[in-house]
């Protein structure tokens, strides 16, 4: 039980180290990598439903989470680093709060998902969110982090063992070999669940956008690893 304990500390320090060196496992939007150039993730998210709208063939609009939205592509030297997504219609005072609470709770409780903040997201009921936003200028917002799920985490680990076997050894393990994979899973979950620095450039946040006195959300699915960090300066 030592031994295994020490292997498994062990493991968890060198996914650590790895998780720098390894290719970037960026945000994802409905399962496709925000990264790329515009026309391919343009062409991506037509295939999942969305159409072009008839005021910019680059904006396109659809249903997504059973909202109406309209989808905007960032870009930074050419590569795709957010994915904006603005509600269709707007809304009164109560209904953007339910919406609102309704989607930290989604978020809280999707396993793919963990708070950037340990303080509470939600807005509660009796908040004037009117009078906060016009006379105090505050900004309603929530972020989480998106993390691999466990079949990504789990071929990962396979992947980083490749040093020490084959991939036939790996697709077809023996007993000693699986309880390695194992291990090497248990290190890189407990990596991601602990380590916020292993997805800190994997962020989706959503806030309550104005317009004429009533409201909608804007919700970003972020790449920060395609983020201008001043490069160009």
């Amino acid at each position: 039980m030592k031994k295994l304990l020490c292997v498994t500390i062990a493991l968890l320090y060198a996914a650590a180290m790895q998780a720098q060196e390894e290719e970037k496992d960026v945000t994802k939007f409905l399962g496709i990598p925000v990264d790329g150039y515009k026309p391919a993730m343009i062409e991506k998210l037509k295939a999942k439903g969305f159409t072009s709208t008839t005021w910019d063939k680059d904006v396109l609009e659809g249903e997504f989470n059973g909202v109406d939205v309209h989808v905007y592509i960032a870009t930074n030297n050419n590569k795709v680093w957010r994915i904006m997504l603005a509600d269709q219609n707007t809304c009164g005072e109560t209904d953007i709060k339910i919406r609102f609470n309704r989607l930290c709770r989604q978020f809280e409780n999707n396993p793919r998902y963990t708070s950037m903040t340990d303080e509470e997201q939600t807005i509660p009921d009796d908040e004037d969110i009117s009078y906060e936003i016009t006379v105090n200028d505050k900004r309603y917002e929530a972020g989480f982090y998106q993390t691999p799920d466990s079949i990504a985490i789990y071929n990962e680990s396979k992947k980083s063992l490749l040093s020490k076997y084959t991939q036939e050894q790996l697709d077809n393990p023996t007993e000693e070999i699986s309880k390695v994979i194992l291990i090497q899973y248990i290190a890189n979950k407990i990596n991601y669940r602990f380590n916020k620095l292993a997805y800190l450039n994997n962020k989706v946040w959503f806030m309550i956008a104005e317009y004429a006195r009533k409201y909608y959300i804007c919700m970003y699915y972020d790449n920060g690893y395609n983020k201008a960090d001043g490069e160009d300066l």
